[in-house]
Formats: structure tokens, sequence, C-alpha cells
């Protein structure tokens, strides 16, 4: 699998290529060594399939992400069992590999869990639909204002000595909101709705709040498409309003696999971050989470959020073509797909070649049949055989010392 480097996340006005994206500012909230909003790159997450008590299999799945370019990875913690090897999987990065950002992920009235794992990792991911406290009635019509009190009081209570423990150990938390496990007091009170979520998270902000911690990231996901887009927008309108400047982790839940699982997420996570919304993100396939990496730096770099890799600009192929377009730029590719930050244009013919590359670092255009000439920018610099073409598009790019060994 394609190794993607993973730039050094350092705030920068520099953070989008593309002057039209404007990303909405937010609070630069730590998770590890990397920072999520302020300005800093868009991060990219994944999560290991590994059961946690599997120490070895934990820590290969971990180390395996991090090395193609997984910023942030998260893991299960369903007991406390599964928190105590926390410790001992953090402990075994660091001796072996590096420190590799840590997020933990806790359900169902997981706090003494989630209070234990918040030694060892740096985030602590929970869910509130998944944070039960009422006690489901079959017959139950509505939830009354004063029960609806009562149970946030109850969660306030709880949750209160998490909130002191991370903010004590300036670490971080997600509220991670998922569409398809709302409350039962908030489908009732919001129904299932994009505001039912927004209402979700913003319960557990003001608790958090309350006890003076700011170090929020925020998630509201869906498995439609649509409903994600809706939730998130009226999270970024409802904050705006009240003044919160959270950083927001997107992701389309439960995308499945294969092409329609990226397209999906694609939709999803790049309106979003199109918008200037978003500042970290997991493409969530049902493939190996290394899988997800290349789609996540694919949306990024598309959308000039990150440059991580070679941008190939390529037209369709018409009746001019002048060569086999498809294999030559196959052929192209392959040669310098290793290479970061550069474009690459590879154009059939000399009608659109010069004018739609015109952005393009290096330029391979069919001029006339059996010839291609290179371009640097704008200028051509030479005419050479097209059976040639790829060895010499690799000489001019070492001419100019933007050659690197795969």
């Amino acid at each position: 699998m394609q190794t993607l480097p993973s730039p050094t996340a350092t705030p920068s006005s520099q953070y989008s290529t593309d002057p039209a994206i404007q990303r909405r500012k937010t609070r630069p909230v730590p998770v590890g060594s990397i920072t999520i909003g302020g300005g800093y790159p868009v991060a990219v997450q994944s999560m290991i399939n590994e059961d946690t008590l599997d120490i070895d299999g934990s820590v290969a799945a971990i180390r395996r992400l991090h090395e193609i370019g997984c910023e942030i990875v998260r893991v299960t913690v369903p007991s406390m069992a599964h928190a105590k090897a926390m410790e001992e999987i953090r402990d075994r990065l660091h001796k072996t590999y590096k420190p590799v950002p840590l997020v933990a992920d806790v359900h169902h009235n997981g706090m003494k869990i989630a209070l234990e794992v918040a030694n060892y990792v740096d985030n602590v991911r929970i869910n509130p639909g998944l944070y039960v406290f009422e006690k489901p009635k079959s017959d139950r019509t509505e939830y009354t204002p004063a029960e609806f009190d009562e149970i946030g009081e109850k969660i306030r209570d709880t949750l209160k000595p998490l909130v002191i423990s991370l903010r004590d150990q300036n670490k971080s938390m997600r509220i991670g909101v998922n569409h398809g496990s709302l409350s039962e007091r908030m489908l009732f009170t919001y129904g299932d709705t994009p505001e039912g979520m927004v209402e979700s998270a913003l319960e557990f902000i003001q608790i958090c709040e309350s006890l003076e911690f700011y170090n929020i990231e925020l998630s509201l996901k869906a498995s439609r498409v649509p409903v994600m887009i809706a939730a998130n927008r009226l999270m970024v309108k409802r904050m705006d309003e009240l003044g919160m400047d959270y950083p927001i982790h997107l992701g389309v839940t439960e995308a499945g696999d294969g092409e329609y699982g990226r397209i999906k997420s694609t939709a999803g996570i790049g309106t979003l971050l199109a918008e200037g919304i978003g500042d970290t993100l997991r493409v969530s396939l049902t493939e190996a989470p290394e899988k997800e990496i290349p789609v996540c730096y694919g949306i990024l770099q598309a959308l000039g959020l990150r440059k991580t890799m070679v941008e190939y600009v390529a037209c369709p192929s018409c009746g001019r073509t002048l060569f086999n377009l498809e294999e030559v730029l196959h052929k192209v590719r392959t040669a310098t797909q290793h290479l970061t930050g550069l474009d690459i244009a590879v154009m059939g013919c000399i009608v659109n070649g010069p004018g739609e590359m015109a952005d393009a670092d290096y330029g391979y255009v069919g001029k006339q049949a059996g010839y291609i000439s290179l371009y640097r920018g704008r200028n051509e610099i030479k005419k050479v055989p097209e059976a040639h073409g790829v060895e010499e598009l690799i000489n001019l790019i070492k001419s100019d010392g933007r050659w690197i060994d795969p």
C-alpha cells in the first residue's frame, strides 16, 4: 500500500491553497502531538479493528495506521479491563515506536471506564445518546420539563469527574453524536432530527463549560448524507449564536465499502469542507482501516486543504488524442506517485493542453503523432519521442532538483 506522508501539523495561513475555501475559525484542541482546529491542517483519523485486550495486535495495528499517515488513532474501550490495557498499549508504543495520538471510544454509561482510560490516552470520545439514564417506558408519550432536567442533572453529576480529569491533564474530549443512537428523551423532545442531534451535543458542551473545560471537539454523524450535512450546518449556526468556536470532526458513519462507500463519504465530508466546516475527519469504510487513509487525503487534496501527493491533471480523451491517454497516465503516475507537492498534467493534444494545464508544474502533451512535448509550467521545454516521454519527464523533474528516489 502507498505510504502517505504526514505533513508537520503547524498553524499556517497557507492551510488552503484555494482562496475560495475559508475555513471556519475554531479554538485549538490538543490530541497528543496533533492540534485540531485553530488554523492547523485538517487532521486525518481512523480506528483499529483489533480487540484492545490484544496488546500485540493493537500496537501493531496502531503503528500500521500511523506509518501511512493516520495522525490520530481511535480504539474501543468497552470494559475496565480494556481501559487498563491502554496503559500497556501506550507504553509499548513509546518504547518500540513513538508516541501516537490516541482516542478511547467509551459507550454505555462507561464513566468509570472513561475515568480510568483518561490516564492513558489523549482524548476520550463519549456518545451522549448512549449515556443512558432514563428507563424506557412502553407507554411513555412525553418527557415533562422536570423529568428532562432531572436526567440532565444526573448526567452532569456523572460526567463531572471525567471532565475535571481531562481538564487537569490538559487532554480533550470528543462529544460524538450519532443520528442512529439519540437518547429516548431527545427523541421524544426533538424527534429523530438534526435538531435533536445538535441539542444533544449542546447539553454536554454546556456541562463541560460550567466546569471550565473547553478542550472539546464535536462530531455529528449519520449514515444518510443529507442528515449529516444538515446536522453539522445547524451545529455551526447554533454555536455562532452562542459564541462557541469548537472544532468539528466530520464523517459519514456506516458508509459501507467499495466505490459507493467512498462516494458517500466524499459527498458528505467534501461538501462541508468546501463550506469551511471541519477540522478533522474519518472516512468510515467496511474495509481494513488502512484503506480509509488514502480516501481522507484524497478528499483534502482535491479541495486544496492538504498537499500530500502528486496532483494529476488529465483530459478525458477524445478523437484528437495522439496517444493512449489512459495508458500513459498510468505510466506517469506509477513513476511519480511517490513524490509530494507537484502538479503534473497529461494532455492528449495541443488544442486544450497548454491552457488547461497552465497551473501545473510539469506537462506531458501530445503535439504530433509519435512525439510529445514536455512543459515546465507554461513553457515548452523539449519535444521527445513518445517512447521516451516518461523517462524524459523524470529527467526534467530531476534537473529542477524536485525528484526524490522512491
